[in-house]
C-alpha cells in the first residue's frame, strides 16, 4: 500500500514540476529576456538543480541510514522526501510575492543591457529558482532507497519510480501548453501545483514518520576495482544526457519548421520525448532478468536508430502537410488535428527516445551491487545525467549553434551516442583500444559522410497550406515536382543561428522587379517587393504622427525597409533596431537594395537582444517607436503584445510621442483581434487605427493626441522632400491618399467599449487564441463602429475630414476621386461609402461618372478576391440606397412622408450601415432611423391578394385581374416585421459595440 500511493504522488509530482519549468520560463522571460540565450539558461539553472539535488540527496539517504543505524532507529527517509515536497509547495505558493522583489532588485541595480547585465540577472535567477530545482531532485535517489525490498527489486522499483515520475511530466507537458496556462495564468497554476506537492509531502510525512526498514547491501559491496570504473557509468550517463537533450533541441525546430513555431509544437515536441523516456522506464520494470548483453545493446541500438532518423528529418515538413490536409479549418478540428500530430511526432521519434528511456535503470541496474547505497547510486548516476542535460541545453541548444547548421549539431548529437556506446562496450566486454579505436573512427566517419539536409524542403513553409496541393496524396518527391516550391526559389543565405533558423531567397521572374523573402522559422517576415509598402508606410505613418521625429526605435529588422525608411528622413538623428536572430542580422545587407542601404547607414544601431530587454534596460526616450515583430502565434512573439511591455514601450515615448504596431488581419479571427485592441487600448489613452495596405494594420498610441489632429503641422510635414519622396515610393501622391489609410480615428477603439480580458504576461491569453485561429486561418474583422459614442468620435477625430473641413467642405474632383480609388485600394468594397456620399453631396459633379465607372471596375475585379475578407458582398450594395444615407435630418424632413418605404429598402438600408460604415465617410444615423420610421410591408401573400380579387369581382378580365393583384401586393403597412427592424435599427445605432 505504501508503495503503491508513493508512486501515485510521485506521478503527480511529476506533473506539477514540468508544469512549474513552462511556467517559471514565462515568468523569467520578463527578467533574462526570450530569446534563446535566456531560454536555455532557464533550462541550464533547472538541469543545473536537478543535477545538485540527485548528489545530494543520494549522499543524504547513506548518511540517514548510518546515523539511524547508529541511534538504533529505523530511518525516516520518507518523512524527510515529504518535508522536501512540502517545502517545495511552500516555495512555489510564494514564488509570485519573491518575483517582484528579486525583478524590483534587478531593475534597481544599474547594469545595463550588455553581457554583465545579464550576467547579473543570471545570478539574481539562481537565486530565484535554484533552491526549488535541488529540492526536486530528492524524488529518485530518496524513494529508491526507501521502498526497494531487496538488490532484485530495486531495478524494477527504481525505473518504476522514474517511469511514473516522467509520465506525470508527460501529462504536465501537455496540460501546461494547451490548457493551464491559457486558462488559469501563470499565478493561479502554481497555487493549483503549489497544492499537489503540499498535499503529496503532506502524506509521505504522514506514511514515514516512524520511518522504515531499507535494503542492506553490507553482504554484497562492490570490489575496489569495480568502483575505479563507476567514471565509464557517469559518463555514458553524462553523453547520453547531451546527446538527447541537443536532439529534442532539433526535433523542437524541425517542428517547428512543418508544424509552425507555436506553443503547441514545443508541448507537442516535449511530451512525446517525456512519454517515450516513460514507456523505456516502464519496459526495463517488467524484466525479471537483465543481462549485461542487453544494456550495451541498448546503448548501439539508440545510436544507430536516430542515425537512421536522419535521413528522413528534412521531409518533415512535407508529411505534416500530407496530414495536415485531412482536417478541415474549424475550430471543431484544432483538437483532432493536433492529437493526430502528436502521434505522427511519436511515429517519427518515437523508437529512439523510449530506448534512450530505458537507459538509465539500465545502467542503475549494472552499479546497483557495486555501491553501499542505492540512493548513493542513483543520485549520482541521474547527477552525473543531468549535467549532460545542462550542456546539452547550453551546448546543443545554444552555443553550438554559434558554428554549425542544425543537422551539424545533430550529427554531434549521435556522435556522443556512439562514443557512449563505445565506452560502455570497453567498460562491460572489456574491448582492446585497438577495437575501441577502429569504432570510433568509423563512427565519427560514418557520421561526417551523410549528405546535408536540404533547407528549401525545411522551409518550405508548408504549414501555412491548409488544403490538399497538386501531388499532396503522391508522395514527397512527386509533391515537390507538381508545386515548385523548390525549384523556383533561389537560395541566397541559410543559417541556423542560435536563436532561429533564418533563409533569405530569391523568385527570378523575367516580367517582375527583384524579390527577396527572408524567412524566419520557415514563416516569411518579409518581402521586398509585396511587403514594401507595409514595411515603408509603418516607418512613414508613425513619424508624420509625431510631434518630432529625431529619435526612433524599431522592433525586429526582418528586411530593413521600416528601419532604413525611418534613417531616411532628415530629422531622424538615430534609429535603434532590437534584433533578436544574429541570422537576421547577418543576412541584412543581401536587402540594402531595397532599405536605402540600411546595413550602413550611420544612423541606424543595431542591438541584439529580444526588444523587451532592450526597452526595459534602456535610459532613452524616442520620439517614434515601431513595433514590427512576426505573429503573434509564434513563440515568444506574443510577449511583444503584453499590456506589461506596452507600458515599457510607452514609458520611453518623449512627449509627443508615437507608439506604432504592426498587426494582421490574415490568419487569425474578431476575438483574437479585440484582445489585441483591448490590451493596448488599456495602455493608451489615445490609440487609432490605420492600413497600410489590406490586410495589414497600423495600432498607434499617442503620448499627446492634440498634436497627431493638428492637419496644418500634418500637411506642412507631408510636402517636405523627404516625405513626400517616402509616400511616393508608397504610391500615394496627395494628401488625401494618405488619409485616407485612416480606418479607425483616435478615441473610436475606446468608445467601443470592448469587453474581455487584456493579454498579460502573467496570464497570456494571446498565444493560446492566436495559434488556435491560425489553424484555423480566417480573417479577422472589426465591431461595428457606426454607433453614438464611436460614430461621435469618429466625426470629432477623422483627419479626412478636418482636413476637407479645413478646404472649404468639399474636395475637388480629381483628389476626391484619387482619394476614393486609395480606399478601395486599401480597405476594398468600403470605398463605396465615400462614393454614395460624392453621389449625395454632388450629383451633377462632372467627374462623379468617371469615379463610378472606375470603382465598378474595381468591385468587378476584385470581387472574388476580397469578397470574405473584409466585406462579404452576399447582396450587391444599393448605392442608391447608401446615397440616401448621407442625408441629414433637415433633408429627411423636407421629403414628403406620405409614401411608405418597402420593407425590403429599409433591410437594405440597415445592412449597408452596418457593412459600409467608414468614419471617412461617416452615414447619418437620423436619415437610417427615417427610413425605417417609413417602413411598410404587405401583409398579404400573393395568393391571398388573388383570392380577396376574387371574392370581390367573381369574374374579372385577366389583365385587370393581375393588375389588381399587383395593386394589392403594392399595399404597405407599418407591421410587425417593421417594428422589429426599427428596434434592431436603434440598437445599431445607439449600442456601443
Amino acid at each position: 500500500m505504501t508503495r503503491a500511493t508513493a508512486l501515485i504522488l510521485t506521478a503527480m509530482t511529476g506533473f506539477s514540476g514540468l508544469v512549474y519549468e513552462v511556467v517559471w520560463q514565462k515568468y523569467l522571460a520578463t527578467l533574462l529576456g526570450s530569446h534563446s540565450e535566456a531560454t536555455a539558461t532557464v533550462l541550464a539553472i533547472f538541469l543545473g538543480g536537478l543535477s545538485l539535488g540527485y548528489w545530494f540527496f543520494g549522499a543524504l539517504t547513506r548518511r540517514e541510514i548510518v546515523n539511524a543505524q547508529e541511534a538504533g532507529l529505523p530511518p525516516r527517509l520518507l518523512f524527510i522526501y515529504g518535508g522536501l515536497e512540502f517545502g517545495i509547495g511552500v516555495y512555489v505558493v510564494v514564488f509570485p510575492w519573491l518575483f517582484e522583489i528579486i525583478q524590483a532588485l534587478s531593475l534597481a541595480i544599474p547594469h545595463g543591457a550588455g553581457g554583465v547585465g545579464f550576467a547579473m540577472d543570471v545570478l539574481l535567477t539562481v537565486v530565484l529558482v535554484g533552491p526549488a530545482t535541488v529540492a526536486m531532485g530528492g524524488t529518485i535517489p530518496i524513494l529508491t532507497q526507501a521502498l526497494a525490498k531487496d538488490l532484485e527489486d530495486a531495478t524494477r522499483f527504481h525505473a518504476l519510480v522514474y517511469a511514473l515520475n516522467t509520465a506525470g511530466a508527460f501529462a504536465g507537458a501537455l496540460a501546461a501548453g494547451f490548457v493551464l496556462i491559457p486558462w488559469l495564468g501563470l499565478v493561479t497554476v502554481l497555487y493549483a501545483m503549489g497544492a499537489i506537492n503540499l498535499f503529496a509531502g503532506s502524506v509521505f510525512m504522514l506514511i514515514g514518520r516512524k520511518g522504515g526498514a531499507v535494503v542492506s547491501l553490507s553482504s554484497t559491496n562492490g570490489s575496489l576495482s569495480s568502483r575505479e570504473t563507476f567514471h565509464i557509468y557517469h559518463a555514458v550517463a553524462l553523453l547520453t544526457g547531451f546527446a538527447m537533450m541537443s536532439l529534442q533541441t532539433t526535433a523542437i525546430r524541425v517542428a517547428g519548421l512543418s508544424f509552425g513555431s507555436s506553443q503547441f509544437t514545443f508541448s507537442m515536441v516535449v511530451a512525446v520525448f517525456v512519454l517515450c523516456i516513460a514507456l523505456g522506464s516502464f519496459v526495463v520494470s517488467t524484466f525479471d532478468r537483465i543481462s549485461k548483453g542487453w544494456v550495451v545493446a541498448n546503448q548501439w541500438l539508440l545510436a544507430l536508430a536516430f542515425a537512421v532518423l536522419y535521413f528522413q528529418v528534412e521531409k518533415s515538413p512535407y508529411w505534416v502537410h500530407a496530414l495536415r490536409s485531412v482536417f478541415r479549418s474549424t475550430d471543431a478540428s484544432f483538437a483532432p488535428f493536433h492529437t493526430a500530430g502528436f502521434l505522427s511526432i511519436l511515429v517519427m521519434i518515437g523508437v529512439p527516445v523510449v530506448i534512450s528511456g530505458a537507459v538509465l535503470p539500465l545502467l542503475f541496474h549494472l552499479m546497483r551491487r557495486e555501491a553501499d547505497h542505492l540512493g548513493d547510486v542513483s543520485g549520482r548516476l541521474y547527477g552525473w545525467n543531468t549535467v549532460g542535460s545542462l550542456l546539452g541545453a547550453l551546448l546543443g541548444g545554444y552555443v553550438l549553434f554559434f558554428w554549425f547548421e542544425m543537422h551539424e549539431v545533430y550529427r554531434i548529437a549521435v556522435a556522443a551516442l556512439g562514443i557512449g556506446a563505445v565506452a560502455l562496450t570497453v567498460r562491460v566486454f572489456e574491448w582492446s583500444r585497438l577495437t575501441s579505436g577502429i569504432a570510433l573512427v568509423c563512427i565519427v566517419g560514418g557520421l561526417i559522410s551523410l549528405p546535408e539536409w536540404d533547407y528549401r524542403n525545411l522551409h518550405s513553409g508548408l504549414f501555412r497550406y491548409r488544403t490538399a496541393m497538386p501531388g499532396t496524396e503522391q508522395g514527397f518527391e512527386a509533391f515537390n515536382a507538381a508545386n515548385g516550391l523548390i525549384s523556383k526559389r533561389n537560395t541566397v543565405f541559410v543559417t541556423d543561428d542560435p536563436i532561429a533558423s533564418v533563409m533569405a531567397y530569391e523568385i527570378v521572374r523575367d516580367d517582375a522587379p527583384k524579390s527577396l523573402s527572408i524567412l524566419v522559422n520557415g514563416k516569411s517576415d518579409g518581402n521586398t517587393l509585396g511587403d514594401h509598402r507595409t514595411m515603408s508606410l509603418l516607418a512613414t505613418i508613425p513619424a508624420l504622427l509625431a510631434e518630432r521625429a529625431e529619435r526612433g526605435f524599431v522592433i525586429g529588422w526582418g528586411t530593413g525597409v521600416t528601419a532604413g525608411q525611418l534613417a531616411l528622413f532628415d530629422s531622424i538623428q538615430t534609429v535603434d533596431v532590437a534584433e533578436i536572430s544574429p541570422g537576421v542580422i547577418a543576412a541584412s545587407p543581401l536587402f540594402d537594395f531595397a532599405n536605402g542601404n540600411a546595413s550602413t547607414n550611420p544612423k541606424i544601431n543595431v542591438i541584439q537582444s529580444d526588444a523587451y530587454r532592450a526597452l526595459v534596460r534602456s535610459d532613452e526616450t524616442y520620439d517614434v517607436i515601431i513595433s514590427e515583430p512576426s505573429n503573434p502565434w509564434v513563440t515568444g512573439i506574443e510577449m511583444l503584445f503584453s499590456q506589461e511591455f506596452l507600458e515599457v514601450a510607452k514609458g520611453k515615448l518623449s512627449p509627443g510621442g508615437v507608439y506604432g504596431q504592426w498587426y494582421h488581419e490574415y490568419e487569425t479571427n474578431p476575438e483574437v483581434l479585440e484582445i489585441v485592441l483591448r490590451t493596448y487600448a488599456s495602455v493608451f489613452d489615445h490609440v487609432a487605427v490605420w492600413r497600410s495596405i489590406y490586410p495589414d494594420l497600423l495600432l498607434i498610441g499617442f503620448d499627446d493626441p492634440d498634436s497627431a489632429l493638428d492637419i496644418e503641422r500634418l500637411e506642412k510635414r507631408m510636402r517636405r522632400p523627404d516625405f513626400r519622396s517616402a509616400l511616393h515610393a508608397a504610391h500615394i501622391h496627395s494628401i488625401p491618399e494618405m488619409l485616407a489609410h485612416e480606418l479607425l480615428p483616435q478615441g473610436v477603439v475606446h468608445a467601443l467599449e470592448l469587453q474581455g480580458p487584456v493579454h498579460s504576461l502573467y496570464h497570456p491569453i494571446l498565444s493560446d487564441a492566436a495559434g488556435r485561429a491560425f489553424f484555423s486561418g480566417g480573417i479577422a474583422g472589426f465591431s461595428h463602429s457606426g454607433a453614438s459614442k464611436p460614430a461621435a468620435a469618429g466625426r470629432a477625430n477623422s483627419l479626412i475630414r478636418r482636413y476637407v473641413d479645413r478646404h472649404g467642405g468639399e474636395l475637388q474632383d480629381p483628389a476626391r476621386e484619387a482619394y476614393i480609388m486609395e480606399v478601395c485600394r486599401i480597405h476594398g468594397f468600403i470605398c463605396l461609402a465615400p462614393l454614395a456620399q460624392w453621389m449625395h453631396e454632388a450629383p451633377e459633379s462632372p467627374g462623379l461618372d468617371r469615379a463610378k465607372k472606375r470603382v465598378d471596375r474595381f468591385v468587378k475585379q476584385e470581387k472574388l478576391r476580397l469578397a470574405g475578407r473584409y466585406v462579404r458582398l452576399a447582396k450587391p450594395p444599393d448605392l442608391d440606397v447608401m446615397s440616401a444615407l448621407f442625408r441629414t435630418q433637415e433633408e429627411d424632413n423636407a421629403i414628403s412622408s406620405s409614401d411608405m418605404i418597402h420593407l425590403q429598402t429599409a433591410q437594405r438600408a440597415s445592412r449597408e450601415y452596418r457593412d459600409f460604415y467608414f468614419h471617412g465617410s461617416p452615414f447619418e444615423a437620423s436619415s437610417l432611423e427615417w427610413i425605417w420610421s417609413q417602413c411598410g410591408e404587405n401583409p398579404m401573400t400573393r395568393r391571398q391578394c388573388a383570392a380577396e380579387v376574387r371574392e370581390r369581382d367573381q369574374k374579372p378580365p385577366v389583365s385587370d385581374f393581375v393588375a389588381e393583384v399587383d395593386r394589392c401586393m403594392q399595399a404597405l403597412v407599418d407591421g410587425p416585421a417593421c417594428k422589429e427592424g426599427r428596434d434592431e435599427a436603434h440598437a445599431l445605432i445607439e449600442s456601443t459595440r
